[in-house]
């Protein structure tokens, strides 16, 4: 690893750390020739799958745009940024367990719903409103409504499994 500040290619690393929930390793370095510190991050490159668009057409799937769509919904909202990283790492992982080389943008829009809707139900909404192409303020209503008949994340996490019964005679 090259150093950033003398450019020397002689490096060693200090330390390495699981990052980012196990997804990456946090290494510190430091350069033998200047003795400067620095952290990287390594992760693995694995292939996310091409999107095909509604009209056909393919495009390869861009995390920078589906980042900025989910904060384009959540602006303004009490939602923390680990939060939405994190729900941006299960939808990568969604789309790479389907085991596709190509998905639908359906898919993915269903994945980014899901994720909005466990995160802020305005943000849902905001986001349905332009994916699902809302037309008129019924639109909204209906889906207000069958949002507030799901059970909510936190409802969620509190259901306790219920055991199979078992005969102990």
């Amino acid at each position: 690893m090259r150093c950033p500040f003398c450019s020397a290619m002689e490096t060693k690393v200090i330390d390495s750390r699981l990052a980012n929930e196990g997804d990456m390793v946090r290494r510190r370095r430091e350069c033998t020739s200047c003795g400067e510190r620095f952290t990287t991050f390594e992760s693995p490159e694995l292939v996310l799958p091409r999107l095909v668009k509604r009209d056909g057409s393919r495009v390869p799937f861009d995390e920078a745009k589906l980042r900025s769509g989910m904060l384009r919904a959540l602006e303004k909202r009490p939602v923390k940024t680990e939060e939405i990283e994190s729900a941006v790492l299960r939808i990568k992982r969604k789309l790479r367990a389907t085991g596709d080389r190509e998905v639908p943008t359906e898919l993915l829009g269903n994945l980014v719903m899901n994720e909005l809707r466990d995160l802020d139900d305005v943000a849902y909404v905001r986001f349905a409103s332009v994916y699902l192409s809302f037309q008129d303020v019924q639109a909204f209503k209906e889906e207000i409504d069958r949002l507030e008949k799901l059970p909510s994340a936190e409802e969620k996490s509190q259901q306790i499994p219920l055991l199979p019964e078992t005969d102990d005679k």
